[in-house]
């Protein structure tokens, strides 16, 4: 129920608005050949900080363009280095990579380094995780009071690679284990101001919001088996496609629950409390909705765009002229990555920032009479800004 003690989140972005940003940003990305892309990422999470409002107080983010494509640039090398190492290790156990492999045993040594190439990165992967969100924490602020995280990378990469492994061998039984724990790990280590965030409660209550999940893999199993014993193509592909889309919405279900159920049992100093209520069937209703409005206006531009360059090509065959050939070839694939541009601008604003809307809008603060309470936090230090997440593209949109 909701009292006069509670702050409820507000989002006041607009299509309009984040549209012009999403293609101005990438448009300059492609001319810079992606260099730009640091600063774009930096504007549109200004932009969509600014937008999520608390108690008439909207949040700010203070990271740069440059510190990202500085931080990028030492990964790089660290990651070079990194793999260099672990390449000459495999090679000094007579393990290189075969340019054509030819024999089963060369396919299987290729098959072998890649799956070890892939294991060596893993800690890399949820160090970068680890240090892209204690990054946003740190560039981030709201009511002039700044959010933090401490050191806890490499912590955080083992116990993931841990656990992730246990995922493995439990066949996903154990994930809301995996999931609890490192959840716990980086909540109990952030900060606002200098009130600490706790993660309370149990990772066997997150086995609920995988029911749909356990539905999707039994509807899946039971309508392949009744296929194949009644060698039934029908019956198979029904059961495969429904399975299949019921496991996507599990999880869904299963990362909006199991976010529900974090919020609720988590706490900020000693008197702020917190809820989220995203609901499932919204965010399917806005992903299935913003597709169809991306593919109906993909559609219309490739209708029209199609028969302008079916007319402009047959009048370049009637000519025979290569160098006008060639400039329409550099036209199209001009327009090709306008297209790819396009489609980005479109998923960020109908189906990213209307996700994000939903999420802020369901979200509140509890016992905000306590935040009065809470004062500036140090500045952190040894923030790498993101720059191996960059490098591994991990971090999504924005």
């Amino acid at each position: 129920m909701s009292t006069n003690n509670d702050i409820h989140g507000q989002y006041r972005g607009t299509r309009g608005e984040l549209f012009h940003l999403a293609i101005v940003t990438t448009i300059l990305t492609v001319i810079t050949l992606g260099i730009y892309r640091f600063w774009a990422k930096t504007r549109i999470r200004k932009y969509i900080w600014s937008s999520a409002v608390g108690d008439g107080d909207a949040f700010e983010y203070t990271g740069t363009g440059l510190e990202k494509f500085l931080g990028f640039l030492v990964a790089v090398v660290v990651l070079a280095i990194y793999l260099g190492v672990i390449q000459m290790v495999l090679f000094f156990f007579g393990l290189s990579f075969v340019a054509e492999p030819t024999t089963p045993a060369e396919v299987i040594m290729m098959m072998s380094l890649l799956y070890l190439n892939l294991l060596a990165l893993l800690p890399l992967i949820f160090y970068a995780a680890y240090r892209a969100r204690r990054y946003k924490m740190a560039r981030t602020r709201w009511r002039g009071v700044r959010f933090g995280m401490e050191q806890g990378a490499w912590g955080y990469a083992l116990r993931a690679s841990g656990y992730t492994i246990l995922m493995i061998v439990s066949i996903g039984l154990l994930a809301p284990l995996a999931n609890f724990k490192l959840e716990k790990y980086m909540i109990d280590r952030s900060w606002y101001g200098d009130a600490k965030f706790e993660q309370h409660g149990k990772w066997t209550k997150l086995y609920g919001a995988m029911k749909h999940i356990f539905i999707g893999l039994t509807v899946l199993s039971v309508g392949i088996g009744a296929g194949a014993a009644m060698e039934s193509e029908a019956m198979l592909a029904i059961g495969g496609v429904v399975g299949y889309v019921w496991l996507v919405v599990g999880g869904l279900y299963y990362r909006v629950h199991s976010m529900r159920y974090f919020f609720a049992n988590r706490t900020l100093g000693e008197d702020i409390a917190f809820k989220a209520e995203p609901r499932t069937w919204d965010l399917l209703k806005i992903a299935l909705i913003g597709g169809l409005i991306i593919g109906a206006i993909l559609l219309a531009i490739m209708a029209v765009g199609g028969l302008g360059m079916a007319g402009v090509m047959s009048m370049v065959a009637q000519s025979e002229s290569f160098a006008l050939m060639g400039l329409i070839g550099f036209v199209g694939a001009v327009l090709y990555v306008l297209l790819l541009v396009l489609v980005g601008a479109l998923t960020l604003v109908f189906i990213l920032q209307p996700m994000i809307n939903h999420f802020v809008t369901t979200f509140t603060v509890q016992g905000k009479d306590a935040l009065g309470d809470i004062s500036q936090r140090a500045a952190e230090t040894g923030v790498d800004a993101e720059g191996f997440a960059d490098a591994l593209d991990i971090g999504g949109a924005f």
